[in-house]
């Protein structure tokens, strides 16, 4: 009987990169893109900007990563706790072998009305004014009575007292419970609000400052902060009111219109009291510059004390010390005399020397001009030419004659010569 050989199928070997290779290609055709929601968890943000944490449920759990691209497009800060709508890729992450899921989107869940309506009132209200800086007042700088909003179950009223106790024991605190989460939570936050502003204590005094807290949650957990009544009744405050609700990361529409808004309850609670170290220390270095400030005018007026005695008991010392001013007064009056008298003295002796010789100068020139005077009017006399044998005519009325025309046969002329006058007449004319 021939004996057959049975040949077994051969079974692949997979490397195990492969492996992970192929398991990631069925996952994508199988189920990407896909949706999950869950609860965040062991969430980080590395330096890189890529984020990395769990996502959760109560039977199972899964390794999340978004990348810096994804992450940045983020309109909210993820929380531990929080419960969101991730879209992705589920991958395996060769390294290690690990199931993950390549996050591209996150969403709070069920948050898209509530932020919608978050963004319409915050609009709304900040175009009021409601949020302007310049309406927010300063904290009281050493306040006595603080008004306090909260839960009587919540942690942040553990949190304020402990706080206050810590800082300002002396503080008195008006607590007005008020639900802070749930229906109905909104109007009884405004009713405990409006309590504390009717509040007189037993010296007829209100609260000089409203802290209204809360701890962290989710969105909905927060809403009754983002109530538009509430809104409008911490703006009509008439003391300044401290926001302290969620965490750092939350923001409600009590935040933007509490004068002061603070991170946490704890630090809303330290902000409105100064610690008593603090206000203890002050005293003691005003009662130091007190003291100092006493003990200056205390010497001020001793040692004026003691010049005034000093001047009381010797009155001569006074009189010889008087006496001698004036004698001092009367020396410097006389030699201010006599050197005036000096002085004018010299000065007019200094303008006599200056004056004479100016006076003979003058009149040197004097003589001269009027010499040279002279010597011109000699020039110009008439008689000068008269001696050189010219003689002066004239008519019977006096005017003298210069021409043949004026004279006619027979006139009578009177001829001035160098030594006298003499009367011609007129014979004939002859022509030039």
């Amino acid at each position: 009987m021939p004996a057959f050989e049975t040949e077994l199928p051969t079974r692949r070997v997979w490397p195990v990169s492969a492996l992970c290779r192929a398991l990631a290609d069925t996952l994508d055709a199988r189920f990407n893109p896909v949706r999950v929601t869950g609860e965040l968890a062991s969430f980080t943000r590395a330096s890189s900007g890529h984020c990395y944490f769990t996502l959760k449920d109560a039977q199972a759990q899964l390794r999340c990563a978004m990348f810096k691209r994804a992450s940045s497009q983020l309109d909210f800060a993820p929380r531990e706790g929080e419960l969101v709508e991730l879209t992705g890729r589920l991958d395996i992450y060769g390294p290690r072998g690990d199931l993950q899921l390549i996050v591209e989107s996150m969403t709070r869940q069920g948050q898209g009305n509530l932020f919608e309506q978050f963004m319409r009132l915050k609009a709304t209200l900040e175009a009021e004014g409601l949020f302007d800086a310049a309406r927010k007042r300063a904290l009281p700088a050493v306040p006595r009575t603080i008004g306090l909003v909260t839960s009587l179950g919540a942690a942040a009223l553990h949190d304020v007292v402990t706080a206050l106790r810590r800082r300002a024991p002396h503080v008195q605190v008006v607590l007005a419970p008020a639900l802070v989460q749930g229906e109905g939570a909104g109007p009884a936050l405004v009713q405990a609000l409006e309590s504390l502003y009717r509040y007189r204590g037993a010296q007829s005094q209100g609260v000089d400052a409203i802290l209204l807290v809360r701890g962290g949650g989710s969105m909905e957990d927060l809403w009754a902060f983002n109530d538009e009544q509430l809104a409008r009744t911490i703006a009509a405050s008439p003391v300044p009111v401290v926001s302290g609700v969620g965490h750092e990361t939350d923001f409600t529409i009590a935040d933007f219109v509490a004068d002061v808004r603070a991170p946490t309850p704890t630090a809303a609670a330290e902000m409105v009291s100064p610690a008593t170290e603090q206000l203890l220390g002050l005293v003691d270095s005003q009662q130091d510059r007190l003291q100092a400030a006493l003990l200056r005018v205390v010497d001020r007026q001793s040692q004026r004390l003691d010049g005034v005695s000093a001047r009381l008991g010797r009155p001569s010392s006074i009189v010889a010390q008087r006496s001698a001013g004036l004698v001092a007064l009367r020396q410097r009056m006389l030699q201010a005399v006599v050197s005036d008298v000096q002085w004018k003295r010299s000065t007019w002796q200094h303008a006599q020397q200056r004056l004479l010789p100016s006076l003979t100068r003058a009149h040197q020139v004097q003589q001269e001009r009027t010499a040279r005077a002279g010597l011109r009017l000699e020039l110009l006399d008439p008689r000068l030419v008269l001696r050189r044998g010219y003689a002066w005519l004239s008519d019977a009325s006096g005017q003298a004659v210069t021409r043949v025309a004026q004279l006619q046969p027979g006139d009578r002329l009177r001829a001035t010569l160098a030594d006298g006058a003499v009367d011609v007449q007129v014979s004939q004319q002859a022509a030039n």
